[in-house]
């Protein structure tokens, strides 16, 4: 009896104390964290990590210099000042890491509030790696300090994933511009994947020289080009959109506006490694409406290119036309075999090649199709809208599910044409409407 007493005193005093930790752990809950306000600038030269929480600011060049690397905690904003151009540099031997989820992409945008965001408004971001370029030296268009390429073609600047970069661009020369994401001998290490440029001063993507690959890539209603490779880019980009708004093309006297340009350098040179990158699953599509004088054609390619584009899709009125091997050159990299196309559907244009060797093109091998009516490509409605999220899935009957080539060693298998089959990888993490977002 004293036993069972002892016993049940004690299981007594043992609810008692549990009862009193769960009290006093409610009783002590810490307050919701606040964030602060951080500029950041100048160089960065030591390990750093920018939090969701914090309001983000870049003034002027930001460099991530050798050795250091710069975080981004997933859902974290970043905001570039106007005033200063404002510009992130991750200088060869730096590294990025911004990994976001789908949930929770990682924002770069313009510092200007609501409504009165533009093209331009900061300067993009800039990785600057150690893998082979055509050019020596090599520094970045537009800042002009900075060098960059080696012989490290499995150099690692670090990962962009899930990443928004918007109001991006800026030209601070004459035909010489940081553009939304540019690309300098970056090598294979590095991973890029799920990536929106939107809104960008000059090109979308621009790749000078190196290795790196990426998928998973959106250029929304940039200005200049949406994929533009220079200076022996030779890696592989899969899985691909474009959209312009037809509105909206660069009217500079030295350039105009397409898909894809592609040089192997500015004089069209012999120089190596050649400019040889491939792609594959691109979608570019000219928005409803039309076309700005200063667009031209969805791939323009020249200056001794040797780009290779597979089960890809334009569907618009590029005034000039589909695909464009602009020179002497770049045509006798094609018949020679050191470019190719293949799977290509060129629909709602006036000429689907605007140069190039029609015959070796239009071989039945190659699968390519010239001259589509876009209204037998079994897009949905809404495929072409520049208002809000454009419709990507082509309907079940659709020709381009069906209509491609295999792929290339090293590509994901599929045989069909364009960026979507039956998944909208854009679901959830992209934003078409950034200039009314509350950031």
């Amino acid at each position: 009896m004293k036993r069972r007493f002892l016993l049940l005193l004690s299981l007594g005093l043992g609810l008692a104390v549990a009862s009193c930790d769960r009290t006093t752990t409610e009783d002590n809950t810490d307050p919701t964290p606040t964030g602060t306000d951080k500029t950041i600038k100048g160089s960065i030269t030591s390990n750093i990590t920018l939090k969701a929480i914090d309001k983000n600011i870049l003034e002027g060049f930001v460099y991530v210099e050798a050795g250091a690397t710069l975080t981004i905690e997933p859902g974290t904003v970043i905001k570039g000042d106007k005033a200063t151009k404002a510009t992130l540099i991750v200088k060869p031997g730096g590294k990025i890491i911004a990994e976001g989820t789908v949930e929770k992409p990682i924002v770069f945008t313009s510092n200007q509030p609501k409504g009165s965001r533009n093209y331009g408004d900061w300067g993009g971001v800039v990785l600057l790696g150690k893998a082979p370029v055509n050019k020596n030296p090599a520094t970045i268009e537009g800042e002009n300090i900075s060098t960059f390429g080696g012989s490290d073609a499995a150099d690692n600047s670090g990962i962009l994933k899930y990443v928004r970069i918007e109001f991006g661009g800026i030209a601070f020369e004459t035909d010489k511009e940081i553009n939304g994401l540019t690309f300098g001998g970056v090598g294979s290490g590095t991973i890029i994947d799920y990536v929106q440029i939107s809104f960008s001063g000059d090109d979308s993507y621009e790749w000078f020289g190196g290795t790196v690959n990426a998928k998973h890539l959106i250029a929304y209603k940039g200005l200049d080009d949406d994929f533009d490779t220079d200076w022996g880019y030779a890696g592989r980009v899969q899985y691909g959109l474009a959209l312009r708004d037809p509105k909206v093309a660069d009217q500079c006297s030295c350039s105009d506006s397409n898909g894809f340009e592609s040089d192997n350098d500015g004089s069209g040179s012999d120089a190596s490694p050649q400019t040889s990158a491939t792609f594959a699953n691109i979608t570019i599509i000219m928005g409803e409406g039309t076309p700005d004088a200063k667009f031209r054609s969805g791939y323009r390619i020249r200056r001794n290119s040797a780009l290779s584009i597979y089960n890809s899709l334009v569907a618009g009125a590029y005034p000039k036309g589909g695909l464009e091997l602009g020179d002497a050159a770049t045509q006798k990299n094609f018949v020679d075999g050191k470019s190719e196309y293949k799977g290509l559907i060129l629909a709602g244009m006036t000429k689907g090649i605007v140069a190039g060797d029609e015959a070796k093109l239009k071989d039945a091998s190659r699968k390519n199709q010239f001259g589509v009516e876009i209204s037998t490509l079994g897009l949905p409605s809404g495929y072409n809208s520049i208002s809000g999220k454009p419709s990507l899935l082509p309907i079940s009957a659709s020709i381009l599910l069906n209509s491609g080539v295999t792929l290339p060693s090293g590509f994901e298998a599929n045989t069909y044409v364009g960026a979507f089959n039956t998944t909208d990888w854009t679901a959830t993490w992209t934003n078409f409407d950034p200039q009314n977002t509350e950031y």
